[in-house]
């Protein structure tokens, strides 16, 4: 009888797929959706932030003692090459080695098995069979260097992926059944810019793949925003909602934080794409070295200029050899938290008051779970829909004509529908 083998996965949609794809060579073992049956639990990490590893570290820790093989892998390889001396885990595999993991397992000898920053993922993957929507890796890696940033030093330098196996990954998820892919990486919008393309021409081409209903992109970075990528937005096939990454509304900010754009140039942006009809989500750091309650104020009342419907935004966190780990924080923690709710609650604010204006638009969803009592999915705005039914509409795609606009998401009650 085969082992069975449970994947945890932290962060970021890039994880997601690398998860999958570390599913893919696995041939020896039972793949299982339920931890508490795992023989082997496989902890995909992130570090993004301190408190993306305390996660990693209180999941591995409760793990522990259940008499479970725990290996460990994804970008928090600092924090597991700690655990793996404490003896805490099996074994840690470095992203650039997972075609390797299941002759590692096999092997039964607790590993480091660690690889270098260069590598491309080029396996090809025939379905996500845990997620109603696909996800296609298109680049890896970050040549910014934002001051706050770890994630270059653990994802390595900007290198795309080959145009034909991103086409060919995207067929073959389409091919299978899946008909809204999202297209992920470190950071997506530097896609081809070694090779004399850019993510605009890419897109160009996948839209023209046959079967494809809608694609979603991962975040963008507003420098990045080109005239290539300009000239699809109008495409039916692609979302009508963006991740732009703003990080702050504060030239004195974006300055310190080590930013590529401006606060006029992302105001310029952001209202064009407001103009035609998008909605808009970023990120945003609060209480970073040098946010003064004068500068805060000043990159409130811009934030509010934005109109933003969505958005991740967290207290900021030193992460080891950044240079903003260096600067001096004297922020107290009530008011960083008090910050974050207010970004929070203008965006609660946003996000309402963009989908009453809209509501006589119809909405497009694709539904992806039943959970207490109601089939939930995602519109077109990446905003959620409710629906009730006694007819099973999982993985079903949806026109919906008439629905409410609640608080915190929209709801059809069970009205007729094709």
């Amino acid at each position: 009888m085969k082992q069975k083998l449970y994947f945890k996965t932290f962060g970021c949609r890039t994880n997601i797929y690398d998860t999958e794809l570390l599913k893919s060579y696995i041939k020896d073992y039972e793949i299982i959706n339920d931890e508490k049956e795992a023989n082997v639990i496989v902890v995909n990490s992130c570090t993004v932030t301190n408190g993306a590893d305390s996660g990693t570290k209180a999941y591995i820790n409760s793990m522990q003692n259940k008499g479970v093989k725990i290996v460990f892998t994804g970008c928090g390889l600092e924090l597991g090459k700690k655990m793996l001396d404490e003896g805490k885990i099996f074994g840690l595999l470095a992203p650039a080695k997972k075609a390797k993991i299941n002759s590692l397992l096999l092997k039964n000898e607790k590993f480091l098995e660690l690889g270098d920053l260069k590598f491309k993922d080029n396996a090809l993957l025939n379905s996500f069979q845990a997620h109603t929507k696909a996800f296609v890796k298109i680049q890896e890696g970050c040549d910014f260097n934002c001051s706050y940033c770890i994630i270059p030093s653990v994802r390595g330098k900007s290198r795309s992926l080959d145009e034909n196996y991103i086409l060919k990954q995207c067929e073959l998820l389409l091919e299978n059944g899946h008909s809204e892919l999202v297209l992920t990486g470190t950071n997506i919008g530097s896609y081809g810019l070694k090779e004399k393309s850019t993510l605009g021409k890419l897109l160009q081409k996948i839209f023209k793949l046959r079967g494809l209903k809608r694609l979603r992109l991962g975040s963008l970075e507003p420098s990045q925003i080109d005239e290539s990528f300009k000239e699809i937005l109008d495409e039916s096939i692609l979302e009508r909602h963006l991740h732009i990454a703003l990080q702050h509304t504060s030239d004195t900010m974006l300055k310190i934080m080590k930013r590529r754009s401006r606060l006029d140039e992302d105001k310029a942006l952001f209202s064009f794409l407001k103009d035609k009809g998008f909605a808009l989500g970023t990120d945003f750091i609060v209480a970073h070295p040098g946010e003064s309650e004068a500068v805060w104020q000043e990159a409130l009342e811009n934030f509010k200029d934005f109109a933003l419907t969505h958005i991740h935004a967290f207290i900021f966190s030193p992460r080891k050899d950044t240079a903003s780990a260096l600067m001096k924080n004297d922020i107290e923690k009530n008011v960083a938290k008090q910050r974050l709710h207010t970004l929070r609650a203008i965006v609660k604010d946003n996000n309402y008051k963009f989908r009453q204006e809209n509501k006589d638009k119809s909405l497009y969803v694709l539904i992806e779970q039943k959970k207490d009592g109601y089939f939930e999915g995602y519109d077109q705005f990446y905003n959620k829909l409710k629906i009730k039914s006694e007819k099973n509409l999982e993985k079903t795609w949806l026109k919906l004509d008439k629905y409410e606009v609640l608080r915190d998401y929209n709801e059809n009650l069970g009205v007729n529908f094709e």
